[in-house]
């Protein structure tokens, strides 16, 4: 009776069926009225309702899985793309790459990373393949220069041993080829250590190095060894581009003049006796507009220049020997040039020695037109 005249209120049925919902309220004359209405029309919408809720939500989460694996799966193509790839690759393509994608998506960048990856692997494994492939020439050439001295040694000495090389003149002429031979022989394990030690970038000993006094040097030498050849040493303002300055570089200062040396070695023993060196030294602004070939990516750009030039009227290079002077062991003319001596390093030590030194080497040279070797050093002092 707490309840009459209040707000409605549920009771449970007492028989265990749906419950009701009841109002109390008192008349006038003292007369309790209640009303009561069955809650199970309402009970049974409810569960209704609920089951419906309950399958659309199984829909709604079906649909969102479905969605889910199909973006999934398509965020995975490129994914896939990769594994077929590097299957491919595993296989020996190396030439295979991932198909473009979305740049701005993980898988996107991923495929951009790993097709950087794959044309540095391809590029390292054709460097590698170029550098045995060159190794297994330079190896086959340097023997090829060893076997010939030691071929000749082995010739005379067989020859004295059987008697054909009486003491006098055939003998002295038998042991003076030996000892030029053996000069020979050492000269280029000399060289070849040489190459092996610039390789390992040991550490220069740096000094302050003029090169003009360095080229005077080599020209004076020159004329020593192969007098009436023409060799001139413009130093007339010592400079190129109108950059004035000394040419004082910092290095070391017995490899700079093998540079020297070696460049006026190779304009002696490749061109005709009346063509003409021309040696210059002096300071320059910058590289060459179009050099034929170049060793070397230094000196860096700003940075003050000095410069050992060796030109020559000689024959010049085709365009194919040019691009390929500065490789151990080359020979544009393989017969002569082993005939006068060369053994196809001392252009080679020029690139090694220059590039050690921060620095590069131009050549600018065509067919008839003689060559020039141009080295462009850091100037200045330590």
């Amino acid at each position: 009776m707490a309840r009459v005249g209040g707000s409605p209120f549920t009771v449970d049925d007492r028989e265990g069926g749906d419950a009701w919902r009841a109002v109390a309220t008192r008349r006038a004359d003292g007369a309790l009225v209640v009303i009561a209405v069955s809650l199970h029309q309402l009970d049974a919408t409810e569960r209704s309702l609920l089951g419906i809720d309950m399958a659309v939500l199984a829909l709604m989460l079906l649909l969102l899985g479905l969605v889910a694996a199909a973006v999934v799966r398509l965020g995975l193509n490129p994914l896939t793309s990769m594994q077929q790839t590097a299957e491919q690759i595993a296989g020996g393509d190396l030439s295979r790459r991932v198909e473009d994608a979305d740049p701005h998506t993980e898988a996107g960048r991923l495929g951009i990373a790993f097709n950087a990856m794959l044309a540095r692997i391809e590029v390292a494994l054709a460097d590698r393949t170029a550098s045995e492939q060159r190794l297994r020439q330079f190896l086959a050439d340097a023997s090829h220069e060893l076997r010939t001295p030691l071929t000749s040694i082995q010739g005379f000495a067989e020859l004295y041993r059987r008697g054909g090389a009486p003491p006098g003149p055939a003998m002295d002429e038998a042991m003076a080829r030996i000892e030029a031979e053996a000069d020979r022989m050492a000269l280029l394990v000399a060289d070849l250590m040489l190459l092996a030690r610039l390789d390992q970038e040991r550490p220069l000993e740096r000094h302050p190095v003029d090169l003009l006094a360095l080229a005077a040097d080599a020209v004076r030498d020159a004329h020593a060894r192969v007098p009436g050849r023409s060799i001139t040493l413009d130093c007339d303002d010592g400079t190129f581009d109108e950059e004035e300055g000394p040419a004082t570089v910092s290095g070391d200062e017995a490899r700079l003049r093998q540079v020297a040396t070696n460049l006026l070695a190779n304009a002696l023993q490749h061109t005709p006796r009346d063509a003409a060196i021309t040696v210059r030294v002096g300071r320059c602004a910058g590289p060459a507009a179009d050099p034929t070939a170049v060793v070397g990516t230094g000196p860096a750009p700003g940075t003050p220049l000095a410069v050992l030039e060796v030109t020559d009227t000689g024959p010049g290079l085709a365009p194919d020997q040019a691009t390929r002077v500065f490789e151990r062991l080359y020979r544009a003319d393989a017969s002569r040039q082993r005939a006068s001596g060369g053994a196809g390093l001392g252009l080679a030590i020029v690139a090694a020695i220059v590039v050690a030194h921060g620095g590069r080497v131009e050549l600018r040279t065509r067919p008839g037109a003689g060559a020039a070797f141009r080295v462009l050093l850091p100037a200045g002092g330590p």
